[in-house]
């Protein structure tokens, strides 16, 4: 699930080249299918593969309880750490062109991603998906504005997309139970390369290049540093989970994640250039709304992730029954999210971003009530719905925050800030609930032994127990966005209301 917001407008030092299918024919709803296209495949990636991770898990790869994350958080390390780069990059080479790099990308990582044959391949292909989606994502939303002036046509271009965006989620949890359960896990990897082929070649006919002649650079170091200390931060988690916490690797990783992590702030403080513009963080909403989309992601995240295996594993459910039982919180959300863009000109951000959030954190702990004879109705959907309806409200108020009041020329990276902002405390959140749920399960499991009666039923009960500390400590974390969300977003009704006219609440 992510976050997305008002494109960023051309800069006045943009030009706009039509291919020879755009010269003297008004194609610009053809280019919006095949921009739509990218969007679809990029939110079909984000449900799709969860579904299948039970059988992931069980395909022969290697994967741990602990490292299955990795299929994950590959994804979207990969995704947030360079998303701010990648938007950078279509700016100065060429929106057009970088679209169909992202898009090839996307494509060869989800045919070797198909094929992998051991977990390090997997989660390799995995990040390749991630960066090319990062590389994509923002040269699609420019595009768009390149090809619909500001008027009432962009505002159904855009509407279209919001939909594609919602409706994208539920599609990817029913085609990934389809593909795994009727033909095997690796279909919902290959599905995107016609998708992407499609793609490109739709934007080399159809859609115009564009650029801005007056970007001159871009901070790739700041790029790497961040991604290069996130990567080591959560492989930290996962090994101390793993292998126990006072060993060498453990350390060093910690050690690699705060020097590089230090770097990049160093970076950030001192370049022109710099990828994340320290002058929107003196905004205090936008600083409060993105610090909200770091605890919001880290706690939902692993929704989906713990809730997958667990029906996978301990409920018996197929890859189907198990996209089916997500599939309401898809629609909950969008209606969610419908009421609060109407309320949110009228109450402002801060009463939905405190109401949503806490709402939400109420569904996590109902969730943490799960046992190995739990059932979907008495347990799972009310914690689902909860927390469907609280996301709803939260993201809608999140991306008014984080642009309102923001410079017209600004607006593009800072709805890509709070973009990366909850993919980033996705990932490390899932990597921290992930070794506090292992941890529970360990010391559960201790007390058991093989030859114990009823040795199975206590696996079970130990995998639960570590789940379900997990979703306590979730619950926890989003209670924690709750307080600073609503200490530090002060956003008047009239500026959340401008905000929201300029199309800038997507629910993506």
């Amino acid at each position: 699930m992510s976050v997305t917001a008002d494109p960023p407008v051309p800069s006045p030092g943009a030009t706009v080249t039509d291919p020879p299918a755009v010269q003297g024919r008004d194609v610009r709803w053809i280019a919006l299918a095949v921009l739509a296209i990218s969007q679809l495949m990029i939110v079909l990636d984000a449900t799709i593969v969860n579904v299948a991770l039970t059988d992931i898990r069980d395909a022969d790869l290697g994967f741990t309880e602990a490292t299955l994350q990795w299929v994950v958080n590959g994804y979207t390390l990969a995704f947030g750490g360079f998303l701010l780069l990648g938007g950078r990059l279509a700016d100065r080479f060429g929106r057009r062109r970088l679209f169909m790099a992202g898009a090839t990308l996307f494509a060869v990582a989800s045919l070797i991603g198909g094929f992998a044959q051991s977990d390090t391949m997997l989660i390799a292909a995995r990040s390749l998906q991630g960066l090319g989606g990062a590389v994509m994502a923002p040269a699609a939303l420019s595009l768009l504005t390149v090809v619909f002036a500001e008027g009432r046509d962009r505002d159904r271009a855009l509407g279209l997309w919001a939909a594609i965006s919602a409706g994208g989620a539920a599609i990817g949890l029913i085609l990934g139970g389809v593909l795994t359960e009727s033909l095997s896990w690796r279909w919902v990897l290959w599905v995107n390369v016609p998708i992407a082929v499609a793609a490109v070649l739709g934007a080399r006919a159809f859609v115009p290049e564009s650029k801005d002649t007056t970007a001159r650079s871009f901070d790739v170091a700041g790029a790497v540093t961040v991604t290069g200390g996130l990567v080591a931060l959560v492989f930290g988690l996962v090994r101390g989970a793993e292998l126990g916490w006072a060993r060498t690797e453990t350390y060093a990783a910690f050690a690699a994640a705060a020097v590089l992590l230090a770097v990049f702030a160093v970076l950030q403080a001192r370049r022109e250039d710099s990828l994340l513009p320290t002058r929107l963080l003196r905004i205090r909403s936008v600083l409060g709304a993105d610090l909200g989309a770091l605890a919001i992601g880290a706690a939902i995240f692993a929704i989906f992730f713990f809730l997958a295996i667990y029906m996978g594993g301990i409920l018996g459910y197929g890859p189907i029954k198990t996209g089916f039982a997500f599939l309401p919180m898809t629609f909950l959300i969008g209606g969610a999210a419908g009421i609060a863009s109407n309320l949110i000109g009228k109450v402002g951000p801060r009463p939905l971003l405190v109401g949503g959030t806490g709402v939400a954190a109420l569904g996590l702990a109902l969730l943490s009530r799960i046992a190995p004879d739990s059932t979907y109705l008495g347990t799972l959907l009310p914690g689902l719905a909860l927390v469907a309806l609280g996301m709803g409200f939260s993201f809608v108020a999140l991306t008014s925050a984080a642009v309102a009041g923001v410079p017209e020329e600004d607006s593009g990276i800072a709805s890509a800030l709070l973009n990366a902002g909850q993919q980033v405390g996705g990932a490390v959140g899932l990597a921290l609930l992930t070794a506090v749920s292992t941890a529970r399960t360990n010391a559960f499991a201790f007390t058991a032994a093989p030859q114990d009666p009823g040795f199975p039923a206590q696996v079970q009960e130990s995998l639960t127990s570590g789940w379900s500390l997990g979703f306590l400590v979730a619950a926890g974390i989003m209670l924690l966005g709750t307080a600073i969300t609503g200490a530090m977003v002060r956003v008047s009704k009239e500026e959340a209301a401008a905000a929201a006219a300029k199309g800038a609440a997507h629910v993506g």
